[in-house]
């Protein structure tokens, strides 16, 4: 399968720099899978389109401040570092897998400095393509990271803000917590789970008034997920591996949902990753934690999710593909074309779809 077949035209306009004011005022396009119908609302209108019974399935990991900036101990040089999975401790000091620039420069054994050498590390191992593993002088380096860590925003709002406004407004206040879901706990993604953005805690309690059930399963968002598909055919995608836990109240309440003939919602393509993955490599959806590099396209058989809220994603994307194989490719990208006609703000910061 082709590539540019998930290909569309996007204005870089149309690319959010920031969130909406508020969250649940961000747009919503609503695909009607049946009657191939498309109606246009705000997101705080969601529960016009689910029923008592349907269940929210959550990603509730939370996004930590994975990029760090540091220097070389022998050169000084200017180091980043973006942390993208604790590995085990090694003699009780934390080891991570990290993602840094300017990566052919750090050699096994050199070391870089954090905050006044308030944090330092020592590269260990090559790991892949711009990646090492490192070893910290501290035995936990998240309890660090909301003093001297920076939250790691998407590289296109990145380059968006730095458009609109310099290199020196990259960042702002906000970003702390509008870039996390309200409902986010469990700590160990560098991207937010994107679809969860737009709910409020307020919006959430009117769903479960209204009979709306909720769940969560923990998918840590590694910086896989912004990796550009550079080959020419789907299948030679090399699609990254992210590890997720599903609960036991979970796996329960899902079970429950299908056997009462209602549906499961999931919030993101990360807990239809999650849930499918588990699906598909048991046989059946199981607790427990696992790890999936599952990549869906059309013509995937999906065996767990019935109805998926979402953002716009990047032309060409693995995440594109996977709301073109819940859908049809065809009425997707005919409604990412309407989004763009009627000036939907796209990505991360953008704004919502939901699929039934």
């Amino acid at each position: 399968m082709r590539v540019d077949l998930f290909d569309y035209e996007l204005p870089k306009e149309l690319i959010a720099a920031k969130p909406a004011d508020r969250r649940d005022a961000s747009r919503l396009l609503v695909l009607d899978r049946q009657r191939r119908d498309i109606q246009h609302k705000r997101f705080s209108d969601i529960g016009q389109f689910l029923r008592e019974g349907d269940l929210l399935v959550l990603n509730n990991s939370k996004v930590i401040p994975a990029r760090l900036r540091g220097k070389r101990l022998t050169t000084g040089g200017q180091v980043e570092f973006l942390l993208v999975r604790q590995l085990e401790p090694q003699e009780g000091k934390d080891r991570w897998l990290v993602l840094c620039r300017p990566a052919k420069k750090l050699k096994p054994g050199e070391k870089v400095y954090f905050s006044n050498k308030r944090l330092e590390a020592t590269i260990l191992h090559y790991a892949g393509e711009g990646e090492r593993e490192v070893i910290f002088n501290c035995s936990n380096v998240l309890e660090l990271l909301n003093e001297i860590g920076e939250i790691p925003l998407p590289p296109y709002i990145i380059q968006r803000r730095r458009e609109l406004y310099g290199p020196k407004r990259l960042l702002f206040p906000e970003d702390i917590e509008r870039y996390q879901t309200v409902y986010a706990t469990a700590l160990g993604s560098v991207a937010a789970p994107t679809a969860g953005l737009h709910f409020t805690h307020e919006l959430l309690e009117e769903l479960v008034k209204q009979g709306v059930r909720l769940a969560t399963v923990t998918l840590h968002v590694g910086p896989g997920t912004f990796k550009p598909v550079e080959v020419d055919e789907v299948e030679k995608h090399q699609m990254h591996s992210e590890v997720y836990e599903i609960p036991e109240e979970t796996v329960r309440l899902i079970t429950e949902t299908k056997e009462q003939g209602k549906r499961v919602v999931a919030v993101g393509t990360t807990a239809v990753r999650t849930l499918e993955g588990s699906a598909l490599s048991n046989g059946r959806l199981i607790s427990g934690v696992g790890e999936t590099n599952l990549m869906i396209v059309p013509g995937f058989r999906f065996q767990v999710v019935d109805a998926l809220i979402t953002n716009f994603h990047l032309p060409r994307s693995t995440l594109l593909m996977l709301v073109c194989a819940f859908a049809d490719r065809e009425f997707v990208l005919h409604a990412y074309k309407e989004a763009v006609r009627e000036q939907y703000r796209f990505f991360s910061y953008g704004d919502a779809m939901l699929i039934i």
